[in-house]
């Protein structure tokens, strides 16, 4: 971080004590090996490897497929693929898509009992389960020959990471790829130029935006596009006010809490927001927030290394990173999700998928990964100079903040839902017209409930 820049709350950035106190609070306990040695990050995994009771050429010479969206932990996964190779023999073709594209095109895929791909990052977990897309895990975790738990060592996980793959009868069928929770991210330039603070309400969020709006440059973006996966947002407002997506096993964004929600996330796109935000998906957040066409922009936390890199980003130098707005009077909750990678039930290769996704959620490769700005699941990349230099200190307490913030069990209960996606779509649906003005949120919001409680039942 630049000198002079500034912390969450205005002060100087935090130290690095303060920082791991950070991850403490979040549930974790630092592993001895949590910071870097002085060794090339190559060392530290051959090392690791050959420590490891796991024989890795057991299924040389296989071929598996995996399947994933352009994400930054497809995009930073790619270029170790040939160390795995090397490592175990096993051959990995990859086939990543753009993410609306991915995840539209994949339950088909998978319905259709298709035996690849063998690996998929995969978001509607209770789907997968509830139709046996998804192998179950804990018998390989189990099977010796193939996992070695002290070297893998769940406790360098985060506390959500080790909860989230669990289902409700105990079994696993994911393993958890990403860490990542709505953020707030904001031009400092473009507040300062009006001498305004850093906004932590959702009244506050409205009047900064407004403030800052210009013919070049909107007050602020966020996802709005009718569908599902745009919803991060949206359900962040939801939480925050209150409100549950579901509830009781139903669709509950009709309720008074959400319905004041999405009129607010309404109001402020409506008078502040980018013209055709009603079209916006996390790449055109993304890409008006770097290119400086927006003051503010509310996404993913896994977008920071993207804004913070000056080779994409011509704001990286004035980007800061906050928590999530609140409601007055209460705790913010923004929406939190972990993308995990899951093995098909059709693969021909189940054992050597397994090898490879604990090789990929591994530490050596979290280090490697995190090193690139990812933000993994691992307590000791979380740690690590090289992420926090990457990711960026301010970035990294922004991302933790929100973590700790969220409500896992309200996150869980939309994304594991069997009817997850349809209940999301029709969600999105309404909002969409809440932010265009065609629909009042009441209007907008209880025909999407009925919607999407017709699709469950």
């Amino acid at each position: 971080m630049a000198p002079g820049e500034k912390s969450l709350s205005g002060r100087l950035p935090a130290s690095r004590r303060s920082f791991v106190k950070g991850l403490g609070a979040a549930g974790v306990v630092l592993p001895a090996l949590a910071m870097l040695s002085q060794r090339s990050f190559a060392e530290d995994a051959a090392a690791s490897y050959g420590n490891a009771a796991i024989d890795w050429k057991q299924f040389a010479g296989h071929t598996i497929t995996l399947a994933g969206a352009v994400h930054p932990w497809s995009n930073a996964i790619t270029p170790l693929l040939p160390d795995f190779t090397k490592l175990t023999g096993i051959n990995v073709l990859t086939d990543f898509r753009p993410e609306t594209t991915y995840l539209g095109a994949l339950p088909i895929k998978l319905a259709r009992g298709s035996d690849t791909p063998d690996v998929f990052m995969f978001l509607t977990y209770g789907q997968g389960i509830s139709a046996g897309w998804l192998e179950p895990l804990n018998a390989h975790y189990s099977d010796r020959s193939l996992t070695d738990l002290a070297w893998y060592d769940e406790n360098d996980l985060l506390k959500t990471a080790r909860a989230f793959p669990v289902w409700s009868d105990g079994e696993r069928y994911a393993f958890p790829i990403t860490s990542e929770a709505v953020t707030l991210f904001i031009n400092g330039d473009a507040l300062a130029a009006k001498n305004l603070p850093v906004p932590q309400t959702f009244e506050e969020l409205l009047a900064t935006a407004k403030a800052v709006k210009t013919n070049e440059m909107s007050g602020i973006a966020m996802r709005a596009q009718a569908g599902g996966n745009s919803s991060p947002a949206a359900m962040s407002y939801v939480f925050s006010y209150g409100g549950h997506m579901v509830k009781d096993n139903k669709a509950a964004f009709d309720s008074p809490e959400a319905i004041a929600a999405i009129a607010m996330f309404g109001e402020t796109l409506g008078k502040a927001g980018p013209v055709g935000v009603g079209s916006y998906e996390w790449q055109q957040v993304l890409n008006d927030f770097v290119q400086a066409k927006t003051a503010m922009a509310i996404d993913s936390s896994v977008l920071a290394s993207d804004i913070s890199d000056p080779a994409k980003s011509r704001v990286a130098k004035q980007a800061e990173f906050a928590a999530f707005p609140h409601v007055a009077g209460r705790q913010p909750v923004p929406f939190m999700s972990h993308w995990q990678a899951c093995i098909s039930s059709k693969s021909p290769s189940k054992r050597t998928a397994f090898l490879f996704l604990l090789w990929a959620t591994s530490r050596p490769i979290s280090l490697q990964t995190a090193a690139a700005g990812l933000a993994t699941t691992r307590v000791s990349a979380w740690s690590s100079e090289p992420f926090k230099k990457t990711f960026g200190q301010q970035a990294a307490a922004a991302a933790l903040t929100n973590l700790q913030n969220a409500d896992v069990e309200r996150a869980k209960a939309i994304l594991f839902h069997p009817q997850s996606r349809p209940i999301q779509d029709a969600f999105m649906i309404g909002v969409n017209e809440v932010v265009s003005g065609t629909r009042s949120a009441k209007d907008a919001m209880t025909a999407a409930a009925e919607k999407a409680n017709a699709a469950i039942r």
